[in-house]
């Protein structure tokens, strides 16, 4: 057993929080040389590149790309065993786009890489903190880093699940208030470019958000019908993928698409009240803790 005394471990870990801290403050430094081409032209494709995304997401302080250049052979090893091990590319990219997430499926795995190491450097320096105290077996001080980098690696992809949900959680709730609001444009004469063109202006929600990237698709020579599609097959959101199947199939016959909408928000509604009173004959113990507190 390794036994190491308090001080020699506090002093390791106060120089890691140390290097860390000189390594953000020197990072924040402003840069003197002049913005590249790419630094110009980011901010006005953000909406339909991922990549400008990604490339406007860079901080200086972000210690990846550090990582990525002094660890570069040892990381892509380790990003190709993630890849292998965890598997679920296609699910780890719906979950990106449902979260509107501007980093790529590469780069949430050398995010997951960052925080098993660190998990394994946590738990290294708990089994050194903790074998200077206590007599501590040999497995366990050998199981201990390494369950914390699971845990480490695990974490963020919770972290990325959960996100994924709560925005799709707004979207679904967005959706009837958003639909009868373009229901009024259209049966004010509006097209439904010109309605989706508004309701990206005038809302603040995500799924406006979402309306704004179809937009910024059109205009950019994507044809409605496809750019509707594709945030649909993105989102992955039953009713929103009903609402666009209803909204490609009446442009296509033709047929009025106010009235489409207009029932497609009732549905909605339908469906929410529906999913309300669901969850509360689930919780209906839960609910009645208050009472009793």
């Amino acid at each position: 057993m390794v036994r190491v005394s308090s001080s020699v471990a506090w002093a390791t870990i106060l120089g890691i929080l140390l290097g860390l801290g000189l390594w953000s403050l020197v990072s924040m430094a402003p840069r003197l040389s002049r913005p590249s081409l790419a630094e110009r032209t980011a901010p006005y494709l953000v909406d339909v590149s991922a990549g400008a995304r990604q490339f406007l997401s860079k901080r200086s302080s972000d210690p990846l790309p550090v990582f990525g250049v002094l660890l570069s052979p040892m990381a892509r090893v380790a990003i190709d065993f993630l890849n292998g091990v965890l598997g679920g590319t296609e699910q780890i990219d719906r979950r990106l786009a449902q979260s509107r997430a501007s980093v790529s499926l590469e780069y949430f795995r050398a995010q997951q890489l960052v925080f098993g190491v660190v998990g394994l450097i946590a738990g290294t320096v708990l089994v050194v903190v903790s074998s200077s105290t206590m007599a501590v077996p040999v497995m366990t001080q050998l199981a201990i880093p390494v369950v914390l980098a699971v845990v480490g690696i695990v974490v963020r992809d919770l972290v990325l699940r959960s996100a994924a949900r709560r925005r799709i959680a707004r979207i679904d709730s967005e959706l009837p208030t958003v639909l009868e609001f373009l229901t009024l444009s259209l049966s004010a004469g509006e097209t439904v470019l010109d309605g989706l063109r508004r309701v990206a202006r005038v809302s603040s929600g995500e799924l406006a958000r979402e309306f704004a990237v179809v937009v910024t698709e059109v205009n950019s020579g994507v044809g409605l019908v496809a750019a509707l599609e594709s945030r649909a097959s993105a989102l992955a959101l039953p009713a929103f993928t009903r609402c666009v199947e209803q909204m490609t199939g009446a442009l296509d016959r033709g047929t009025p698409l106010s009235d489409v909408l207009r029932a497609q928000a009732q549905d909605s509604r339908e469906d929410t009240k529906r999913a309300l009173l669901e969850a509360a004959g689930k919780k209906e113990v839960t609910m009645l803790i208050p009472v009793y507190v």
